[in-house]
C-alpha cells in the first residue's frame, strides 16, 4: 500500500534535468531529512522542509527575529508570567491527500494535539515514527508545561509552572509545527499511522508530493493558503551532499538557489554574472565538544590542555577561508547579553604540554574525534576541519581516530554519548540567549543537543534565573556571568561564527536570508533568466 501511494504522488512531478517552467523553482539542497514531522526532527536540514509544509501559532518577521502572528491572531500573557491565552485564526484550511481529506478547519484541538504530542507519552503518536522529542525535551518544556486548555475551538491557555521569558519565542521555531489532529485520527484508526509523517499534511503555503531520499522532495503550491498563495507552481528541493555538484547545477540552470556554498568556490561565484550572492551575519556557532562523562574529558586540565593547543586560526583561514570569525563565547556577538569581556583560549603548544602532564598524561593519549560528512552552516568541512586537530594534538601526544557515521546516526550518537569528542554546532532557532547557553549546555540538555554532557550546578542556576526573568538588562547580567563559568570549564574548544551564504540566479526575486537561518519560499517568484 506504502509503495503504491508513493508511486501515485510520483507520478507527473518528476523533476527534469532544466528549468521549462517559469513556475517551477528548484532548490540545491544540502541533503536529506531525518523526518518529515517537525516534533522529531533535530536538524536544519529537516526544517528546511518541514518549514514549507507547516505553519505555528506564531512566527517571525521576514529577515529578523521579531514576533508576527501566524495561525494565532494574537495572544495575551497574565501579570505573573505563568498564563499563556492564544486566539486562534479562523478559516484556516488543512491540505489533503489520496489518504485524507478534512472535514473541519484548523482548530485549538489540532493546537493540543500538536505539543502533547511531544509531551505525553499516553499520546498515541508519542512513539510514532520516533519517540525522541528533541527541542521539546531539551528546552525543558516539559517541566515548564503544567497544562494545555481548550477554552473554546479558536482559543488555547498555556499554564506554565513557572516564567518562561522566551516561551512566545519558542512556540514560533520550527519543532512546533502545527499538526492535523484530524488526520492523525484517521491514519490511527486506519492501522497506519506511520503515514501520518511519511505523507505529511498541514496548513503551510506547499504541500509535499514526492520524496525520493538522497535524490529529491517535490511540493506544489497549497491553493487555499490562509496568508496567499506561494507565487510559484512548484518547489523541488534536489538533494547533492557535494557543494561543488550544487554549485555546477546553479551555473548549468538545473537550481535556483543554492544551500551551502563552499567557501572555496566563492571568489568564482562573486564573478558570475548569472548568480547573486546574499550574505548575512549569522546566529551561529561551530564547536569540538569533549564528551566530559568520559575520562580523561572529565578533568578540566585536560580540556584545557586541549583548547591550547588547536591552533584556531589556521582551521580558519584553511577551512572556512575567512567565511567565518573566531567564536569565543557559546552564543555569537550578534546576540544581546553576550560577554565581550571573556578572553579565548591562547594557542600554546608548550602550555598545553605542561598542564596535560600536571593532569597525569605526561605522554598524552588516545581517543575520538567525531566528523560529520555533510556540510552544515556552522561547519562547511567537518572532516578536514578534524584532520586539522588531529595534527596538532598529535604535537602533545594525543593520538586521535577520526570517525564519521552517517548523519542520523551521527546526531543520535552524539546525543548518546558515542563519542569522545566531536564536532558539533548550532544555528539560533529564536533569537534567545537560552536558546544557545541553555539548549546547549544545560543540565537538562545532557541527553539532548548538550553534546558535552556539560552540567555544572553554578552555571545552570544563572541560566535558569535568567529564562525566568522578564527583566531583560537582568537576564543579559545573569547570562555574561554564566559565559565566565562556562569558559573556565572549557567543555568546548570553540571554533568558529559563520557568515550565512546562499547563492541565487538573477531572476529569482524575493527570496530574503533569516538571522536564524529559516528557509522560506512562499514570496519568491522567477522573472526573467540571465543571458
Amino acid at each position: 500500500m506504502k509503495n503504491f501511494i508513493f508511486r501515485a504522488l510520483l507520478a507527473g512531478v518528476c523533476v527534469s534535468s532544466a528549468l521549462a517552467a517559469t513556475k517551477d523553482l528548484v532548490y540545491c539542497a544540502e541533503g536529506s531529512p531525518e523526518f518529515f514531522s517537525p516534533s522529531i526532527n533535530h536538524s536544519a536540514t529537516s526544517f528546511d522542509v518541514t518549514q514549507q509544509i507547516f505553519d505555528n501559532l506564531v512566527t517571525f518577521e521576514s529577515g529578523t527575529t521579531n514576533l508576527k502572528p501566524a495561525l494565532a491572531t494574537h495572544w495575551q500573557v497574565s501579570e505573573d508570567g505563568l498564563t499563556y491565552t492564544f486566539f486562534l485564526r479562523r478559516g484556516v484550511k488543512w491540505q489533503s491527500n489520496a489518504l485524507f481529506t478534512p472535514k473541519r478547519d484548523f482548530n485549538a484541538d489540532d493546537v493540543i494535539f500538536t505539543l502533547e504530542r511531544s509531551w505525553k507519552p499516553e499520546h498515541p503518536y508519542f512513539h510514532v515514527t520516533h519517540q525522541d522529542h528533541p527541542y521539546f525535551n531539551d528546552m525543558a518544556m516539559g517541566e515548564v508545561l503544567k497544562h494545555i486548555r481548550k477554552v473554546d475551538d479558536y482559543t488555547v491557555e498555556f499554564v506554565l509552572t513557572e516564567p518562561v521569558a522566551p516561551f512566545v519565542a519558542n512556540l514560533a521555531m520550527s519543532w512546533a509545527g502545527i499538526q492535523s489532529a484530524e488526520y492523525g485520527a484517521a491514519m490511527h484508526a486506519a492501522g497506519t499511522p506511520e503515514q501520518f509523517d511519511q505523507a505529511p499534511l498541514g496548513t503551510g503555503p506547499f504541500q509535499w508530493r514526492a520524496y525520493q531520499k538522497d535524490r529529491s522532495i517535490v511540493f506544489t503550491a497549497f491553493d487555499k493558503h490562509w496568508a496567499g498563495r506561494a507565487k510559484v507552481d512548484r518547489l523541488t528541493f534536489l538533494i547533492d551532499t557535494d557543494p561543488s555538484v550544487r554549485w555546477a547545477k546553479l551555473q548549468a540552470g538545473q537550481c535556483h538557489v543554492l544551500a551551502y556554498p563552499n567557501p572555496a568556490d566563492m571568489p568564482q561565484m562573486r564573478q558570475d554574472m548569472r548568480v547573486k550572492v546574499l550574505s548575512q551575519t549569522g546566529l551561529n556557532v561551530g564547536f569540538l565538544a569533549y564528551n566530559i562523562s568520559k575520562k580523561p574529558f572529565d578533568d578540566v586540565r585536560v580540556r584545557r590542555a586541549l583548547n591550547m593547543a588547536i591552533n584556531k586560526r589556521k582551521i580558519l583561514r584553511t577551512v572556512y577561508q575567512h567565511t567565518a570569525v573566531p567564536a569565543i563565547n557559546p552564543m555569537p556577538p550578534i546576540q544581546w547579553a553576550y560577554n565581550r569581556e571573556v578572553e579565548d583560549d591562547v594557542y600554546d603548544p608548550e602550555a598545553a604540554m605542561k598542564l596535560l602532564a600536571q593532569a597525569g598524561y605526561p605522554k598524552g593519549f588516545t581517543t575520538d574525534v567525531w566528523a560529520m560528512t555533510v556540510q552544515r552552516p556552522y561547519m562547511p568541512d567537518a572532516v578536514s576541519v578534524a584532520k586539522l586537530i588531529r595534527e596538532d594534538l598529535a604535537e602533545i601526544g594525543v593520538k586521535v581516530e577520526i570517525k564519521s557515521p552517517e548523519w542520523t546516526d551521527y546526531v543520535r550518537g552524539m546525543k548518546t554519548g558515542e563519542h569522545q569528542m566531536g564536532l558539533f554546532g548550532w544555528g539560533g532557532d529564536n533569537g534567545d540567549p537560552d536558546n544557545f547557553l541553555n539548549t546547549l549546555l544545560g543540565c537538562s540538555a545532557m541527553n539532548g543537543f548538550n553534546v558535552a554532557r556539560f552540567c555544572d550546578a553554578d552555571y545552570d542556576d544563572l541560566v535558569k534565573q535568567a529564562k525566568r526573568s522578564s527583566n531583560k538588562q537582568e537576564r543579559a547580567d545573569l547570562y555574561q556571568r554564566a559565559q565566565v563559568i562556562v569558559k573556565a570549564q572549557a567543555p568546548w574548544f570553540t571554533i568558529a561564527h559563520t557568515v550565512q551564504f546562499k547563492v541565487v540566479r538573477r531572476e529569482v526575486e524575493g527570496f530574503e536570508l533569516s538571522p536564524l537561518g529559516r528557509l522560506s519560499f512562499h514570496r519568491v517568484f522567477l522573472g526573467q533568466p540571465s543571458p
